[in-house]
């Protein structure tokens, strides 16, 4: 039976059962040829009021459900994945123009974030503290209520379940707002699986929608966590909107990461690395590979092979074609990053190969000799480019790299691993990743950056989703009730 090819969700919402939007609906197109593949319904502010409002009910009676009961919904949501990947893996081709091997990932990884997550519901809660009165004194960890999860197209399967299972797990209700434009693998998949998982209704609503939806979501009184996956720019908005309401946001953002090469290593094995680092996904990725530091002994020979692969790429449809690279997302974010190596270009950079696109397919770009003031250098692209800047020292790469607001992935590729982790010691960054590149990810890491990149790790692992999708509640006991002077 599949999962999303049976008609029933085509211009629809999900609140517990499929009904319309008061928005309407949007158009579901596939960014490689632009045909339309369906519609899905589209939510106002109206339908998040209501989901929220019916939420509250729906998740008390989750919170009250018995652990197995929840971890076994993980678990079968998990199975589901599995066994519609070939479906699921299909559109995330058609709708966000992902290759075979990376979907492939998605899926595997989504799975994951489901079965880590059912092991949330029994894990321990709480501890006994000491206390100086006749009592039991005690902490315990309860579900925070509702929690908004704003989700972006670029990985939307695992960008949105990251925390979408966590918070299920651990008893909340989950309002989801997909990006409009992957809002089938981001968002209409996520309800038919919970749905056909067991998940009671309401418990999981999925509204897509604009700005207008998600700021509905972080002013929602039922909502007490947001949870947002997005640029910089917007997840400083939302930060801000739920700071006014006294509600926590974890924001995970933007990056500017870099891959540092030193004069010690295999340089074609290096360039393998940073190629993938920056062209898998066509650079669509937070933790890409977005700046090549290389040591100056190697720069040339680095940048000329780095030039060679990338020039040998295929380019097309995921979809119907064998290719390494698909489409960008659509026309606004290619010509963002073409105005960026345009500008670099005029900077001062060098174009050794790519620079140029027909439709949404850009060609794997490489820039050499990036100043560290052209945008190339300073911006994140989120598309396949790949800038090139020479260095001479240790201090001065660690300042370097250290240099940028953002601070999420680093990789530092060297021989010698202990200078390379003292390096790291030097340089913010929420990952790093000594001997490989930026582009790493595991349902049972702590993932997250600091600076622009967003506020710390609060996603992967017990650890993080604990923190992130509970609040910590202290409790006392006494057997009588005690005097008082009053």
């Amino acid at each position: 039976m599949a999962l999303l090819d049976d008609g029933v969700w085509h211009g629809k919402i999900w609140t517990g059962a499929w009904t319309d939007g008061h928005g309407g609906t949007y158009a579901v197109t596939e960014p490689a040829t632009g045909n339309a593949l369906g519609e899905v319904g589209r939510a106002d502010p109206s339908d998040v009021t209501a989901a929220a409002e019916r939420a509250v009910p729906a998740g008390r009676e989750w919170a009250a459900a018995p652990f197995a009961e929840r971890a076994a919904v993980l678990r079968r949501a998990a199975d589901l994945l599995t066994e519609h990947a070939a479906e699921i893996k299909e559109w995330l081709s058609r709708e966000c123009g992902t290759v075979t091997p990376f979907a492939d990932f998605q899926v595997h990884t989504s799975a994951q974030e489901c079965l880590e997550a059912s092991a949330l519901p029994s894990h321990p809660y709480g501890e006994l503290l000491r206390t100086e009165m006749p009592r039991l004194s005690f902490s315990r960890r309860v579900p925070a209520g509702v929690v908004a999860v704003i989700a972006p197209f670029n990985v939307p399967t695992i960008l949105a379940i990251r925390a979408i299972a966590p918070a299920l797990a651990l008893g909340n209700a989950v309002l989801l707002k997909p990006d409009p434009r992957t809002s089938v693998s981001g968002g209409v998949m996520f309800a038919r699986l919970f749905e056909e998982a067991g998940l009671p209704p309401g418990v999981l609503q999925v509204l897509p929608g604009g700005p207008e939806v998600g700021e509905s979501l972080v002013t929602a009184p039922p909502v007490r966590v947001i949870a947002f996956t997005g640029s910089t720019r917007a997840g400083r908005a939302v930060g801000a909107l739920a700071g006014q309401h006294l509600k926590r946001a974890h924001l995970e953002l933007g990056g500017n990461s870099a891959l540092i090469v030193m004069n010690d290593v295999d340089v074609p094995a290096a360039v393998s690395a940073g190629a993938f680092g920056t062209l898998v996904h066509s650079g669509q990725i937070c933790m890409a590979t977005s700046r090549h530091l290389v040591h100056r002994d190697v720069a040339d020979e680095y940048t000329a092979l780095l030039a060679e692969k990338a020039a040998g790429l295929k380019v097309g449809d995921p979809y119907r074609e064998d290719v390494a690279l698909g489409p960008l997302i659509d026309e606004g974010q290619r010509d963002r990053v073409h105005d960026v190596v345009a500008r670099s270009v005029s900077g001062g950079a060098k174009v050794h190969t790519g620079g140029t696109y027909e439709g949404l397919f850009y060609r794997p770009t490489v820039l050499g000799d990036v100043p560290v003031d052209a945008p190339a250098y300073t911006d994140e692209i989120f598309g396949p480019v790949a800038p090139v800047t020479p260095f001479s020292s240790l201090d001065e790469v660690a300042r370097m790299a250290a240099d940028t607001e953002y601070g999420l992935s680093l990789g530092i590729l060297t021989r010698d691993v202990q200078a390379g982790l003292r390096l790291a010691e030097q340089i913010p960054a929420g990952l790093v990743h000594i001997n490989d590149q930026t582009v790493n990810d595991e349902a049972v890491a702590p993932f997250g950056g600091v600076g622009s990149s967003g506020t710390g790790a609060r996603h992967g692992g017990p650890t993080a989703n604990i923190e992130a999708f509970t609040e910590t509640q202290w409790v006392t006991l006494r057997g009588d009730v005690p005097p008082y002077p009053f």
